[in-house]
């Protein structure tokens, strides 16, 4: 009977599983910038061309209102209102200067409001639209598309009064341009920022290839250095001008690779005395089995010499066994639960006589706050908080330290009352060996803090306190995950 156990995987004979290809970082890091910068381009690009049609548009129509001006230069009208009669002298001439590069039609026609044609094109859609109620121009005119004997055209329609000595009445002046000039200008605008655009993308992918190749050239580095060394080499990684954004990298690397040198050494260890240590009673172990087979003793005295010396080294397998483990769990990390209200309260009772030596107006406010951490942690973090606090406390200031705790997360804030610090200057406190006017120092203590609250899994800010326009002092604020208690599971 056969089976196969669940959850196994049935392949063809002969061919073996395919691994999945790593994830390229250039790869990502060239599709996570070049993707975004290309949809941006794209969409620059059609705004550009529609901002520069618009722009287009709106000037060859004033053109076509500068032509249907210059045509009512050139009414007249007898009587008045609905007997009004209007007569236009227009020569074709008068058009001849709207017409660009023979692309472009000119026609025009003139007629009174209710459709009597006066001059101009007979076959030319009467207008039949409405005047704008807020006109771009200052002229009762509209700005529609038409067509004219199957062709698409741009028409301005002009509400003009004609008023003379012998009459008055209100013409309907349209001008209608084909849409050729249009068209082309549209394309060459097209291309224009077409060309731009492209020539702007690749610039940009040029630059950003060049940058990620040489922002990701140390990682191939480390790679090729680590490729190139002998087996069994498990000396710490120099990499001096490895960036920043390595060193954690090559750091968390160089502790592996000292532990497992440890473990290697503990292991070789292990083996040359098991070996050792084992030799002897397995070479008694099988003395004593020749001597039973020939019969040299008694075979129940023979047995009971052979279970002894099989419990002596079943025992010593086990000391052994029992060894390893405890080396196995001195590798482990710590995993206590302690209050970070006894701490704080632990390092403020120490640095006391600093306090007194500042006649300081000191509080302290905490409530329970357990958390996930080493001893040292705690107490290093909170120390080089408030030392730090101290030192930039005037004579006779105010400094107050809290702990405080939500359902997540445990919160610890010294404000003192010093100068406080400007925004970039917040921003570079936390990078190692730095330190501005205001925070004279070594540059390690906040630095510290903020790796201790990254390590514990919290988080670490500088903020001004701000009275009336004018800064007060300085808040500074550990939040930490909480550590779930007994009975209390934070959701």
């Amino acid at each position: 009977m056969s089976g196969r156990a669940p959850g196994a995987t049935v392949g063809r004979p002969g061919k073996p599983s395919r691994t999945p290809r790593p994830r390229s970082l250039r790869r990502h890091l060239l599709l996570g910038i070049l993707l975004p910068v290309l949809a941006f381009v794209v969409i620059n690009t059609w705004s550009l061309y529609r901002q520069a049609l618009v722009a287009a548009e709106t000037a060859y129509d004033r053109t076509l209102l500068a032509s249907a001006k210059t045509i009512s230069e050139q009414l007249d009208v007898q009587g008045f209102d609905d007997a009004a009669h209007l007569s236009a002298r227009v020569p074709y001439s008068a058009l001849e200067a709207f017409e660009a590069d023979n692309q472009s039609r000119i026609f025009y026609k003139v007629s009174s409001l209710d459709g009597e044609l006066v001059s101009g094109f007979p076959g030319l859609p009467a207008w039949r639209g409405q005047i704008p109620a807020k006109p771009t121009y200052a002229a009762l005119v509209d700005f529609y598309d038409d067509h004219y004997q199957g062709e698409p055209v741009r028409v301005a329609a002009l509400l003009q009064p004609v008023i003379g000595t012998d009459g008055r009445a209100m013409a309907v002046i349209q001008v209608a341009e084909t849409l050729e000039l249009r068209h082309t200008l549209a394309r060459q605008m097209l291309f224009d920022t077409l060309w731009r655009q492209a020539l702007l993308v690749l610039v940009i992918a040029l630059v950003v290839v060049v940058v990620v190749q040489r922002a990701t050239r140390p990682v191939r580095q480390l790679s090729a250095e680590l490729q190139a060394r002998p087996e069994g080499d498990l000396t710490p990684i120099g990499a001096i001008d490895a960036p920043r954004e390595l060193l954690p990298l090559v750091e968390a690397t160089n502790d592996v690779m000292a532990r497992l040198d440890h473990l290697l050494e503990h292991q070789k260890r292990f083996v040359r005395d098991a070996s050792h240590q084992l030799r002897t009673p397995l070479a008694v172990l099988k003395t004593q089995v020749q001597s039973a087979l020939r019969g040299d003793a008694e075979p129940q005295q023979a047995l009971q010499e052979i279970s002894q010396t099989v419990d002596r080294a079943t025992l010593l397998a086990n000391q052994m066994l029992a060894l390893a483990k405890v080396e196995q769990l001195r590798q482990q990390q710590d995993g206590s639960v302690l209050g970070l209200d006894e701490a704080v309260r632990a390092v403020a009772l120490d640095l006391s006589p600093l306090i007194a030596g500042k006649d300081i107006d000191f509080t302290i406010e905490t409530l329970p706050a357990p958390v996930h951490a080493h001893p040292w942690m705690l107490q290093e973090l909170t120390r080089n908080l408030l030392h730090n606090a101290i030192k930039h406390t005037p004579q006779r200031g105010t400094l107050a330290v809290r702990v405080l705790a939500d359902s997540r997360t445990a919160a610890l804030t010294v404000a003192d009352s010093g100068p406080g610090v400007s925004g970039e200057l917040a921003s570079r406190l936390f990078q190692p060996f730095s330190a501005g006017d205001l925070r004279q120092g070594s540059g390690l203590g906040l630095a510290i803090c903020q790796e201790i609250a990254e390590a514990l899994g919290g988080s670490i800010s500088l903020d001004n306190r701000i009275d009336h326009g004018r800064t007060v002092g300085l808040d500074a604020t550990v939040r930490l995950p909480l550590a779930p208690t007994a009975g209390h599971n934070p959701s």
